[in-house]
Order: C-alpha cells, then sequence, then structure tokens
C-alpha cells in the first residue's frame, strides 16, 4: 500500500473519508483465501432480519482455514497498522482480537445488509471504533448480480460511490455515526455463488466529539434511503 500518494486523496473523498484499492495485496494469497472461503461451512451463526438478512459470518480463528488466519493476522499486525495510521491520520489504532462484529463474512443468493452506520463502541476493549477494513472475494463477479456498497452522506440524502465487491479490492474507511454504508439491494448472484469478504475494525482510545451523535453507542443506526423503505 503505497500510503504518501494515497493521504491526501483519503481525505478529501466524499462523503466521508475513505479509499478503494484494487489489486492490494498478493493476488496469489488472496485467491487462496477465496478458495477456502468458497467451501467453508462452518459458520458461526447467519443474520435475518430487517437490517441484515442471509448474512454468514465467522470470527472464530480456529474454524478458519490456514491461509484466511495468516491473512488475518496480518491485517491486524504493526506492520499494517503503521501505515494504515498513516493514510487515516488516525493515531494509536488498535485491532480487535476478538473480531467483534469482523472476521469473515458471506451473503448467499437473497441477502443483503440495508444502509447504517456501525456501532462506536466496544464494550469489551473499552474502546472506540474508529476505521472499518473491507477486502472482498470474488473472482468473476457480475455486476448484474448488484453487492455493490454504497457509501451515503451524513444526512441520507445522496449516495456518492457504488463498490462492485470483486476479488482483491480493498475498501478502508472512517467509522462515525455519520459515515452510512451498505448493501440494501437482495443479491442476484447464482446459488452456488455467494458474496464473500473480511471485514475488520480498528480501535482507539480516543476520538473527536464531532464523530459521534449521542455518546457511545452497542447499536447499528440502519437508515432507510427513502421513507418508508423499511
Amino acid at each position: 500500500m503505497q500510503v504518501s500518494e494515497l493521504k491526501q486523496q483519503y481525505q478529501d473523498n466524499q462523503p466521508f473519508p475513505h479509499i478503494v484499492i484494487d489489486d492490494a495485496f498478493n493476488i496469489e494469497m488472496v485467491r487462496e483465501v477465496e478458495r477456502e472461503l468458497s467451501g467453508f461451512s462452518d459458520w458461526d451463526g447467519e443474520k435475518s432480519f430487517y437490517g441484515s438478512s442471509k448474512k454468514r459470518h465467522c470470527a472464530t480463528p480456529a474454524k478458519l482455514p490456514p491461509a484466511t488466519n495468516m491473512l488475518l493476522n496480518y491485517l491486524n499486525s504493526a506492520e499494517f497498522l503503521l501505515p494504515l495510521e498513516s493514510l487515516t491520520g488516525i493515531s494509536g489504532l488498535i485491532p480487535d482480537p476478538y473480531l467483534y462484529g469482523g472476521g469473515v463474512h458471506s451473503i448467499i443468493r437473497g441477502g443483503f445488509l440495508k444502509i447504517h452506520a456501525d456501532f462506536n463502541w466496544h464494550e469489551k476493549l473499552q474502546l472506540h471504533r474508529r476505521v472499518n477494513l473491507l477486502l472482498y472475494l470474488n473472482s468473476g463477479w457480475d455486476p448484474s448480480w448488484g453487492g455493490a456498497l454504497e457509501l451515503w452522506d451524513a444526512k441520507m440524502e445522496k449516495k456518492h460511490i457504488d463498490v462492485m465487491p470483486v476479488i482483491n479490492r480493498l475498501v478502508i474507511f472512517n467509522t462515525t455515526d455519520f459515515s452510512y454504508h451498505g448493501h440494501p439491494e437482495p443479491l442476484n448472484c447464482p446459488e452456488n455463488r455467494a458474496r464473500n469478504s473480511i471485514a475488520l475494525y480498528y480501535y482507539s482510545a480516543n476520538r473527536p466529539e464531532t464523530e459521534i451523535r449521542n455518546g457511545k453507542s452497542l447499536d447499528t443506526d440502519y437508515r432507510p434511503r427513502t421513507p418508508g423503505e423499511f
């Protein structure tokens, strides 16, 4: 990751600081993780409610295959955290050894994740959530299947960007009470495909008060794109 040339772009991107990086990591390593997860079945659970449907998840390293664990360990290492701090401008970033809410995500046909802002406080770590990282693991993804990550402004008036979940595409963004994102349209992929990703979150001891609405929150804030959507 060539941080020096991406720092300003990260800060300037709208609707909130973020970056989309293609060909982010060694492609052979990423393809091995993709291969492992294409046959993975030992999920911790599957979400199914108004905000998220058919979203399988695993945050238990002992269950995950070796290349997947190796990648997770790298993304939570000092080797990766130091350039991540430089990119985001947030010092003292701390990874989550519990992978709370993160780890591996897999959404199957018909699944979705409504537009939302994430919880801002990790109760167990007693830390503020500051940065989201998403790495997509989907070779040959057809845009007609949907699944694009949408980024919306703080007033939920305008969608600024669609990000298709293609393999080795990395998305990093600041996590605040106003960083609305999701992929709200039900997936139209074949039954034998899924929208797979690595999701990791990074924390710090403090944060600007302007990033939060009503103090510490453990809940996800789902928002409709149009009146009556939910």
